[in-house]
């Protein structure tokens, strides 16, 4: 029981490695792991940032979910929208900066925030759907 009930943070956790994975090799093969090297935020960074907060927005979730399924919906959204401002203020100091690499580099931070809210988003549907 106790494993069943914590599966969707496995799923993020494992979900966050393969896409990690993936995501070094694009780079890699690429060539832009020499770009990744001057980026204010290193990708293994801005992955375990991000892998971090999804975890403890999916356990807070499970816990709501043995509450109130009723306000789980209501909690992705605050935890959610706290995210988004922590992110904003670690992308603050890449928004700042004038060299060529802050395009690349703002695009691997908003890839890697639309994909862990992409995998928030289908976790908190699956544990709502077990309603």
């Amino acid at each position: 029981m106790m494993q069943s009930k914590y599966k969707p943070i496995f799923e993020v956790f494992f979900l966050s490695i393969t896409a990690f994975l993936l995501h070094k090799t694009i780079i890699f093969l690429a060539g832009n792991h020499l770009k990744e090297a001057a980026f204010h935020y290193s990708l293994l960074t801005l992955y375990l940032f991000f892998l971090i907060c999804s975890s403890v927005i999916v356990f807070i979730l499970i816990k709501v979910m043995k509450k109130n399924i009723d306000i789980v919906g209501q909690t992705f959204l605050l935890l959610t929208s706290i995210k988004m401002v922590v992110a904003y203020i670690l992308l603050h100091p890449i928004l700042q900066e004038s060299n060529k690499l802050v395009a690349s580099e703002k695009i691997n931070f908003y890839s890697v925030f639309a994909l862990f809210l992409i995998i928030e988003t289908i976790v908190t549907i699956r544990i709502l759907n077990k309603k």
